[in-house]
Protein backbone atom coordinates (compact mmCIF):
# COMPACT_ATOMS: atom_id res chain seq x y z
CA UNK A 1 0.00 0.00 0.00
CA UNK A 2 1.11 3.56 -0.68
CA UNK A 3 1.62 5.49 2.54
CA UNK A 4 -0.53 8.36 3.68
CA UNK A 5 0.80 11.85 3.09
CA UNK A 6 1.65 13.35 6.49
CA UNK A 7 1.89 17.14 6.89
CA UNK A 8 3.16 18.98 9.97
CA UNK A 9 1.69 22.45 10.26
CA UNK A 10 1.41 25.29 12.75
CA UNK A 11 -1.83 27.14 13.48
CA UNK A 12 -2.12 30.29 15.56
CA UNK A 13 -5.35 30.47 17.55
CA UNK A 14 -6.53 33.95 18.50
CA UNK A 15 -9.08 32.41 20.88
CA UNK A 16 -6.35 30.54 22.77
CA UNK A 17 -3.63 33.11 22.21
CA UNK A 18 -1.08 30.51 21.18
CA UNK A 19 0.31 28.45 18.33
CA UNK A 20 -0.75 24.82 18.03
CA UNK A 21 0.79 21.95 16.11
CA UNK A 22 -1.33 20.06 13.57
CA UNK A 23 -0.56 16.63 12.14
CA UNK A 24 -2.52 16.28 8.91
CA UNK A 25 -2.91 12.85 7.36
CA UNK A 26 -4.07 12.83 3.73
CA UNK A 27 -5.16 9.71 1.81
CA UNK A 28 -2.33 8.24 -0.33
CA UNK A 29 -4.15 9.19 -3.52
CA UNK A 30 -5.38 12.55 -2.24
CA UNK A 31 -6.61 14.84 -5.01
CA UNK A 32 -7.86 18.44 -4.69
CA UNK A 33 -10.47 17.51 -7.29
CA UNK A 34 -12.50 15.49 -4.77
CA UNK A 35 -14.14 16.22 -1.42
CA UNK A 36 -13.27 14.43 1.83
CA UNK A 37 -14.78 14.03 5.31
CA UNK A 38 -12.68 15.58 8.09
CA UNK A 39 -11.68 13.86 11.36
CA UNK A 40 -10.36 16.19 14.07
CA UNK A 41 -8.45 14.06 16.56
CA UNK A 42 -7.54 15.14 20.11
CA UNK A 43 -4.37 13.56 21.53
CA UNK A 44 -3.41 13.49 17.87
CA UNK A 45 0.14 12.16 18.21
CA UNK A 46 -1.07 9.32 20.45
CA UNK A 47 -3.70 8.22 17.94
CA UNK A 48 -1.12 8.00 15.15
CA UNK A 49 1.59 6.42 17.33
CA UNK A 50 -0.32 4.12 19.70
CA UNK A 51 -3.64 3.82 17.88
CA UNK A 52 -2.03 3.24 14.46
CA UNK A 53 -4.74 5.49 13.01
CA UNK A 54 -3.04 6.16 9.66
CA UNK A 55 -2.33 2.48 9.00
CA UNK A 56 -5.79 1.29 10.01
CA UNK A 57 -7.66 3.97 8.07
CA UNK A 58 -5.57 3.29 4.96
CA UNK A 59 -6.18 -0.46 5.16
CA UNK A 60 -9.93 0.02 5.57
CA UNK A 61 -10.11 2.52 2.71
CA UNK A 62 -8.10 0.30 0.34
CA UNK A 63 -10.43 -2.61 1.14
CA UNK A 64 -13.43 -0.34 0.58
CA UNK A 65 -14.65 -0.79 4.15
CA UNK A 66 -14.66 2.96 4.87
CA UNK A 67 -14.69 6.10 2.81
CA UNK A 68 -11.42 7.99 2.33
CA UNK A 69 -11.00 10.86 4.77
CA UNK A 70 -8.56 13.48 6.04
CA UNK A 71 -7.39 13.11 9.66
CA UNK A 72 -6.18 16.15 11.59
CA UNK A 73 -4.37 15.31 14.80
CA UNK A 74 -3.86 17.96 17.51
CA UNK A 75 -1.05 16.93 19.87
CA UNK A 76 -1.02 18.29 23.42
CA UNK A 77 2.05 20.21 24.61
CA UNK A 78 2.22 18.98 28.21
CA UNK A 79 0.03 16.95 30.55
CA UNK A 80 -1.09 20.15 32.28
CA UNK A 81 -1.79 21.89 28.96
CA UNK A 82 -3.91 18.88 27.97
CA UNK A 83 -5.88 19.05 31.22
CA UNK A 84 -6.54 22.79 30.92
CA UNK A 85 -7.92 22.36 27.40
CA UNK A 86 -9.67 18.97 27.61
CA UNK A 87 -11.05 18.74 31.16
CA UNK A 88 -14.64 20.10 31.46
CA UNK A 89 -13.44 22.32 34.33
CA UNK A 90 -10.17 23.30 32.63
CA UNK A 91 -9.36 27.00 32.36
CA UNK A 92 -9.06 26.82 28.57
CA UNK A 93 -11.81 24.27 27.93
CA UNK A 94 -14.43 26.67 26.57
CA UNK A 95 -11.85 28.56 24.50
CA UNK A 96 -10.48 25.30 23.09
CA UNK A 97 -13.95 24.14 22.02
CA UNK A 98 -14.57 27.50 20.35
CA UNK A 99 -11.18 27.18 18.63
CA UNK A 100 -12.28 23.81 17.20
CA UNK A 101 -15.59 25.16 15.93
CA UNK A 102 -14.79 28.71 14.89
CA UNK A 103 -11.12 28.70 13.91
CA UNK A 104 -9.95 25.20 13.02
CA UNK A 105 -12.94 24.08 10.96
CA UNK A 106 -12.96 27.21 8.73
CA UNK A 107 -9.20 26.91 8.25
CA UNK A 108 -9.38 23.24 7.29
CA UNK A 109 -12.29 23.74 4.93
CA UNK A 110 -10.49 26.56 3.17
CA UNK A 111 -7.29 24.49 3.04
CA UNK A 112 -8.80 21.19 1.84
CA UNK A 113 -11.79 20.17 -0.31
CA UNK A 114 -14.54 18.93 2.00
CA UNK A 115 -18.31 18.52 2.15
CA UNK A 116 -18.74 21.42 4.59
CA UNK A 117 -21.66 20.01 6.56
CA UNK A 118 -21.98 18.65 10.12
CA UNK A 119 -22.42 15.03 9.03
CA UNK A 120 -19.04 15.13 7.28
CA UNK A 121 -17.14 16.43 10.33
CA UNK A 122 -15.93 14.01 13.03
CA UNK A 123 -14.37 14.53 16.44
CA UNK A 124 -12.32 11.80 18.11
CA UNK A 125 -10.53 11.37 21.41
CA UNK A 126 -9.60 9.17 24.35
CA UNK A 127 -10.15 9.88 28.07
CA UNK A 128 -10.18 13.70 28.51
CA UNK A 129 -9.73 14.02 24.74
CA UNK A 130 -13.00 12.13 24.37
CA UNK A 131 -14.65 14.41 26.94
CA UNK A 132 -13.83 17.60 25.08
CA UNK A 133 -14.82 15.98 21.77
CA UNK A 134 -18.24 14.98 23.13
CA UNK A 135 -18.78 18.36 24.77
CA UNK A 136 -17.94 20.15 21.51
CA UNK A 137 -20.32 17.97 19.49
CA UNK A 138 -23.17 18.41 21.97
CA UNK A 139 -22.64 22.19 22.19
CA UNK A 140 -22.15 22.71 18.44
CA UNK A 141 -24.14 19.99 16.65
CA UNK A 142 -24.54 22.22 13.59
CA UNK A 143 -20.75 22.11 13.22
CA UNK A 144 -19.89 18.60 14.41
CA UNK A 145 -22.26 15.75 13.59
CA UNK A 146 -20.16 12.78 14.74
CA UNK A 147 -17.96 11.85 17.71
CA UNK A 148 -15.80 8.83 18.60
CA UNK A 149 -15.24 8.25 22.34
CA UNK A 150 -12.61 5.93 23.76
CA UNK A 151 -13.14 5.78 27.54
CA UNK A 152 -14.26 9.39 28.11
CA UNK A 153 -14.10 11.17 31.44
CA UNK A 154 -17.77 11.86 32.21
CA UNK A 155 -19.03 14.26 34.87
CA UNK A 156 -22.44 15.69 35.77
CA UNK A 157 -22.03 18.61 33.35
CA UNK A 158 -21.54 16.25 30.41
CA UNK A 159 -24.50 14.11 31.50
CA UNK A 160 -26.65 17.27 31.62
CA UNK A 161 -25.52 18.26 28.13
CA UNK A 162 -26.45 14.79 26.87
CA UNK A 163 -29.91 15.11 28.42
CA UNK A 164 -30.51 18.42 26.63
CA UNK A 165 -28.88 17.77 23.25
CA UNK A 166 -30.86 17.01 20.08
CA UNK A 167 -30.44 13.26 19.42
CA UNK A 168 -31.14 13.76 15.72
CA UNK A 169 -28.00 15.84 15.26
CA UNK A 170 -25.09 13.75 16.59
CA UNK A 171 -23.89 10.21 15.83
CA UNK A 172 -21.78 8.65 18.62
CA UNK A 173 -19.39 5.70 19.00
CA UNK A 174 -18.59 4.96 22.65
CA UNK A 175 -16.51 2.31 24.42
CA UNK A 176 -15.42 1.87 28.05
CA UNK A 177 -13.48 -0.87 29.86
CA UNK A 178 -15.02 -3.13 32.49
CA UNK A 179 -11.92 -2.60 34.66
CA UNK A 180 -12.01 1.21 34.56
CA UNK A 181 -13.24 1.53 38.14
CA UNK A 182 -10.08 3.05 39.65
CA UNK A 183 -8.41 5.21 37.00
CA UNK A 184 -5.41 7.34 38.01
CA UNK A 185 -5.92 10.83 36.56
CA UNK A 186 -3.62 13.75 35.82
CA UNK A 187 -5.35 15.57 38.66
CA UNK A 188 -3.87 13.07 41.14
CA UNK A 189 -7.24 11.44 41.71
CA UNK A 190 -8.39 7.84 41.42
CA UNK A 191 -11.81 7.83 39.78
CA UNK A 192 -14.45 5.37 38.70
CA UNK A 193 -14.87 5.91 34.94
CA UNK A 194 -17.14 2.92 34.35
CA UNK A 195 -20.22 4.01 36.33
CA UNK A 196 -20.61 7.51 34.80
CA UNK A 197 -19.99 6.06 31.35
CA UNK A 198 -22.86 3.64 31.92
CA UNK A 199 -25.01 6.58 33.01
CA UNK A 200 -24.11 8.33 29.77
CA UNK A 201 -25.03 5.21 27.82
CA UNK A 202 -28.45 5.10 29.47
CA UNK A 203 -29.13 8.73 28.56
CA UNK A 204 -27.96 8.43 24.95
CA UNK A 205 -29.84 5.18 24.40
CA UNK A 206 -33.09 6.35 25.99
CA UNK A 207 -33.01 9.59 24.02
CA UNK A 208 -32.59 7.81 20.70
CA UNK A 209 -29.17 8.93 19.49
CA UNK A 210 -27.59 7.14 16.53
CA UNK A 211 -25.30 5.35 18.91
CA UNK A 212 -22.96 2.40 19.38
CA UNK A 213 -21.86 1.39 22.89
CA UNK A 214 -19.60 -1.41 24.07
CA UNK A 215 -18.01 -2.40 27.36
CA UNK A 216 -14.70 -4.09 26.55
CA UNK A 217 -12.62 -6.36 28.75
CA UNK A 218 -9.77 -4.16 29.92
CA UNK A 219 -8.75 -0.90 31.55
CA UNK A 220 -7.75 2.68 30.71
CA UNK A 221 -4.87 2.10 28.30
CA UNK A 222 -4.05 2.22 24.59
CA UNK A 223 -3.45 -1.53 24.72
CA UNK A 224 -7.23 -1.89 24.93
CA UNK A 225 -8.34 1.08 22.80
CA UNK A 226 -6.14 0.35 19.79
CA UNK A 227 -8.05 -2.82 18.69
CA UNK A 228 -11.24 -0.74 18.41
CA UNK A 229 -9.89 1.94 16.06
CA UNK A 230 -10.99 0.02 12.97
CA UNK A 231 -14.42 -0.72 14.41
CA UNK A 232 -14.99 2.93 15.29
CA UNK A 233 -14.09 4.08 11.75
CA UNK A 234 -16.31 1.44 10.16
CA UNK A 235 -19.26 2.46 12.33
CA UNK A 236 -18.73 6.14 11.61
CA UNK A 237 -17.77 6.19 7.95
CA UNK A 238 -19.00 3.18 5.93
CA UNK A 239 -18.03 3.27 2.27
CA UNK A 240 -20.39 5.43 0.15
CA UNK A 241 -21.48 7.50 3.16
CA UNK A 242 -20.96 10.56 0.97
CA UNK A 243 -21.13 10.93 -2.78
CA UNK A 244 -17.53 11.39 -3.91
CA UNK A 245 -18.54 14.14 -6.26
CA UNK A 246 -15.88 15.76 -8.34
CA UNK A 247 -14.74 19.29 -7.53
CA UNK A 248 -14.33 20.04 -11.21
CA UNK A 249 -16.31 23.02 -12.48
Amino acid sequence: MTAHKMLDEKFYSKLLGEELDLIICLPPDFSPLYKYPLFIVQDGKDYFQFGKLARHSEELAVNEQIQKAIFIGIPYKTVMDRREKYHPDGEQNEAYIRFLAFELVPYLEERFPSFQMPTSRFLMGDSLGASVSLKAALLFPFTFGNVILHSPYVDDAILTLAEKADPAKVKIYHIIGDQETAVETTGDEILDFLSPNKSLEQILTSRGFDYYFRVFNGDHRWKYWQPFIKESLQFMLPVNTFDLESMRA
